[in-house]
């Protein structure tokens, strides 16, 4: 969706929240908890023809913190 094109419908209707305040903070709407007393502000893409979201992390600092913090789900063994 950072492209511009919706995965889902394929609609160009694509419309970023990189702006959007709060995006920090301990009462924040747009970010999310990687550890105790660490946040990520978010960056949102919304397709405004079927309403499909996408979120990223907007600090590559932050999502570097995510591997030593979060539990990380591996696909299911195939044969």
């Amino acid at each position: 969706m950072r492209e511009g094109k919706c995965p889902k419908c394929g609609s160009d209707e694509i419309y970023a929240g990189l702006n959007i305040a709060p995006k920090s903070g301990p009462f924040a709407s747009n970010s999310i908890p990687i550890g105790l007393f660490s946040i990520a502000a978010l960056d949102n893409y919304v397709c405004a023809q079927c309403g499909y979201l996408e979120s990223y992390i907007a600090s590559a600092e932050k999502l570097k913190e995510i591997p030593h913090k979060w539990r990380r789900i591996k696909p299911p063994f195939s044969s």
